[in-house]
């Protein structure tokens, strides 16, 4: 590849499109090591920046040189951090009763017992957050309670009550914020909206990325590669669905490749409201010039392993996407994945960080190197990428 265009969908995290060209910067710089390649990653280019023309979303150029080849890919960051803060910016009130309102939703469009039938410790990332405030709700009424089990009369309720409610107020956030419990509350937030398109700034968030994909799939190149990482693969799904919907023959004559990264699609598929990103994710399944595939890990919890994707979004007679997989613990030093290979959350972001020795998927080689991304569904631990150009 001499030049590639990037779309990058990353998953639901806190951050906003310079923060994920800072991250993309240091794992370039442990793949350069890795692989002995020469990578240089460009400033960002703001979205309305002047520097490259006036791009729709924030972007950032990667220069790959090694001794016989030259790559130059431009990356698009379709970040959705303004979703996390609408969902994220609320009161504490607001943010538990919107996340139990998500969750019933989740519940009766026979979200969770798909999530337990097709992927069970998905079905258990689903009902952690809740159970773990409802634990926290009970231990505060307990509180609340400790004076009438000692025998007090009730109207110690008067006290005692706001009393709980208030230590939990103030203590809830800071014991909940090591495991992202409200994190994750709007995390089910956002996946109800983008299932059923029934919020006005989700709505607003899609219609102006399809806009921006179209004017990043303008520019020339060999080839398109449309990353997905986590809750993004539902988003990338909404957008480049509608792009083949609105223009069938955009893509004609293009290379395009669409991988998802721990993909949770069907986080957002599986409920009964998911009509419209079904019928994207058959668009773009039928595309006749995508190639698209999934990469994997055993040891990430938040995600749908093995599981027949398009066909469970009700394609079963179209192509599956092609199942990569890998092994954290070939891919990291050995302290390295111990430190990491019980915190679900960190071990799900590795899929868009760097290696520490060559391993059959590289995020950062997929993106900026000199090897067609379409590559990357052949490798394995026993074929390795070979650089030789």
């Amino acid at each position: 590849m001499r030049r590639r265009t990037v779309l990058q969908f990353p998953g639901f995290e806190p951050l906003d499109a310079a923060a994920h060209h800072r991250r993309y910067g240091r794992a370039a710089e442990q793949s350069a090591r890795v692989w002995d390649l020469g990578l240089t990653v460009g400033p960002l280019l703001p979205a309305g920046g002047q520097d490259a023309g006036t791009l729709a979303v924030a972007a950032f150029d990667v220069a790959c040189r090694s001794a016989n080849c030259a790559t130059d890919s431009r990356i698009h960051i379709f970040d959705h951090d303004a979703l996390v803060r609408h969902f994220n910016g609320r009161s504490l009130t607001a943010r538990l009763l919107g996340g139990f309102r998500s969750g019933g939703r989740v519940v009766l469009q026979g979200g969770m017992t798909a999530y337990f039938r097709h992927a069970w410790r998905f079905g258990l990332f689903f009902v952690f957050p809740f159970l773990f405030t409802a634990l926290a709700l009970m231990l505060a009424l307990l509180f609340a309670a400790l004076p009438l089990l000692a025998g007090f009369s009730p109207w110690t309720l008067l006290a005692s009550l706001p009393a709980a409610l208030i230590l939990f107020a103030l203590l809830f956030p800071r014991l909940s914020a090591r495991l992202h419990v409200l994190h994750l509350l709007a995390d089910w937030q956002l996946a109800v909206a983008v299932a059923a398109l029934d919020d006005a700034t989700v709505r607003l968030w899609i219609e102006e990325r399809v806009a921006a994909a179209r004017q990043a799939l303008q520019q020339e190149s060999d080839e398109v590669v449309i990353s997905a990482h986590s809750m993004g693969a539902s988003l990338a799904a909404h957008v480049l669905g509608t792009l083949i919907e609105r223009e069938p023959a955009l893509l004609d004559g293009r290379r395009v490749v669409f991988v998802g990264l721990g993909g949770a699609l069907l986080q957002c598929a599986l409920l009964k409201s998911a009509t419209r990103l079904r019928a994207h994710v058959g668009r773009i399944a039928a595309a006749p010039g995508v190639t698209w595939f999934e990469v994997q890990c055993l040891t990430d919890a938040i995600h749908f392993y093995r599981a027949p994707l398009v066909a469970l979004c009700g394609h079963p007679g179209l192509a599956q996407p092609r199942l990569v997989f890998i092994r954290l613990r070939q891919m990291l030093e050995a302290t390295r994945y111990r430190r990491i290979r019980l915190n679900f959350l960190r071990v799900h972001r590795q899929y868009v960080l760097a290696a520490d020795r060559p391993a059959p998927f590289d995020f950062t080689l997929m993106t900026a190197g000199p090897l067609p991304a379409a590559d990357f569904a052949r490798f394995s631990q026993s074929r390795l990428p070979q650089l030789g150009c």
